[in-house]
């Protein structure tokens, strides 16, 4: 892995961990075992390279949602296969763990990448209610965009009961609670 890459997979995982103001250059050289001027040599300061490090976390948390929502399946079973599939909840989302960042927040171009992932992944969620109640599966009166939403809140707000009581149990309650609300009529979940 090239000095570039390992500065910034070290500040991606510094971001997820310690947020920005605890991401100190020092740390993320260390992290990486890279010398004082590298982060100067390939990005202009911690900024420019926080900024590559969102990105990237974006971008793999976005192509993650694409293939599990693009994936094989009824509408349900796509959104089921989303809320269900595999994370490290008690670490919390990455993205999710951005949001709550005041530096990141006040900076409308490192917000920038995450507000454009969550953006892209309500819509593909959109899509695939709004799929499911063109073939019955969903009830006509759901409202995609609120559906996503829903969807989205469920997760990001699962991590963070998750967290808080130390278990991933508060999670999967969210997660369950939310597919037993999306059951098509006379298909319960078994």
């Amino acid at each position: 892995m090239s000095t570039s890459e390992r500065l910034i997979e070290s500040t991606r995982e510094l971001l997820w961990e310690r947020g920005y103001v605890g991401t100190s250059p020092k740390a993320i050289l260390e992290r990486a075992g890279a010398g004082q001027g590298s982060m100067y040599h390939h990005f202009k300061g911690k900024p420019d390279l926080a900024l590559a490090a969102i990105r990237r976390t974006a971008e793999d948390l976005g192509a993650t949602a694409e293939r599990v929502l693009g994936g094989p399946g009824t509408p349900y079973e796509r959104i089921e296969a989303y809320l269900l599939r595999e994370r490290d909840v008690l670490r919390g989302c990455p993205i999710g763990r951005l949001t709550m960042d005041p530096d990141i927040v006040a900076s409308d171009e490192l917000r920038a990448p995450v507000d454009e992932t969550l953006d892209r992944i309500r819509e593909l969620i959109a899509g695939i209610v709004e799929e499911g109640k063109e073939l019955g599966q969903f009830a006509s009166s759901l409202d995609g965009e609120e559906i996503a939403a829903t969807v989205l809140a469920t997760v990001q707000g699962g991590y963070v009961l998750a967290r808080a009581s130390g278990s991933p149990a508060a999670f999967d309650t969210g997660v369950r609670g939310l597919l037993s609300l999306l059951t098509p009529p006379n298909d319960p979940i078994t």
